[in-house]
């Protein structure tokens, strides 16, 4: 009998990039050991599209795609809009970054009190006791679309145990926010370098998904946070890439 064809999750991620001394950061999550998909190692904040993520009632609580987006709406196809709340959501629930403006500005955490509260939401978002979309219309909140930018797709090679189409996106982190590993799904956080990263890996001191080392090893040729966000704006080309194992 031939093998049960794997069924492809479609996924959403964001890389999210802030300034450093040296070139630029970019925020990653350590997978716990008992995680089923990519344990123990450092991944992106992210995860699979929910069939609530494509709800047309996100239009009112949203900023964006805009015009100069309309490449990256082109590209994603007809389900843009749950591609980019799952990743939004994702983002906040995993990592505490919360891509979204209030009364017109980006959400500050610069207050504790501010933090704090918006923290109290990540726990019950996991446990699915209250959606995104609750706490945009508890908070008056417009998920900053236009903030965040489609770049690349990559699906799972098939023959392994766990299948994502996933929609890579890349974002500039709010200055006021730095995010924190959720201690159920990931256990560690860090902001690094790309070339760090890849250091690192390299001496099996940081574990990577080739999806991510490949990641890294492209945006490691620019040179601050700056030249990262220009490039996924101009953006025009959005390329797939879909592996294959090596026949063993």
């Amino acid at each position: 009998m031939p093998d049960p064809v794997q069924p492809i999750r479609p996924a959403a991620t964001i890389i999210v990039v802030r300034e450093a001394a040296s070139s630029y950061e970019i925020f990653m999550l350590k997978r716990t050991a008992r995680a089923s998909f990519a344990s123990g190692m450092y991944v992106f904040p992210g995860g699979r599209v929910d069939g609530d993520d494509h709800l047309h009632k996100y239009d009112a609580f949203r900023h964006g795609p805009t015009e100069e987006q309309q490449s990256q709406v082109n590209a994603l196809g007809d389900e843009w809009r749950g591609f980019w709340i799952a990743a939004i959501r994702e983002t906040f629930e995993e990592a505490g970054l919360l891509l979204a403006y209030k009364d017109g500005d980006m959400i500050s955490f610069e207050q504790a009190a501010t933090q704090e509260h918006f923290e109290s939401y990540r726990k019950p978002l996991h446990q699915g006791e209250v959606s995104l979309l609750d706490i945009c219309q508890r908070e008056q909140l417009k998920l900053a679309v236009d903030h965040v930018h489609f770049y690349n797709r990559f699906v799972t090679p098939l023959g392994r145990p766990r299948r994502f189409d996933t929609r890579f996106f890349i974002a500039a982190a709010p200055e006021s926010q730095r995010g924190r590993h959720d201690e159920k799904e990931t256990v560690d956080s860090i902001w690094i370098t790309p070339e760090e990263a890849l250091e690192r890996n390299k001496n099996k001191e940081f574990d990577l998904m080739n999806v991510t080392r490949m990641q890294l090893e492209w945006l490691s040729e620019y040179n601050n946070k700056q030249a990262v966000v220009d490039m996924v704006k101009r953006r025009r080309q959005f390329p797939t890439r879909r592996p294959v194992l090596p026949v063993s």
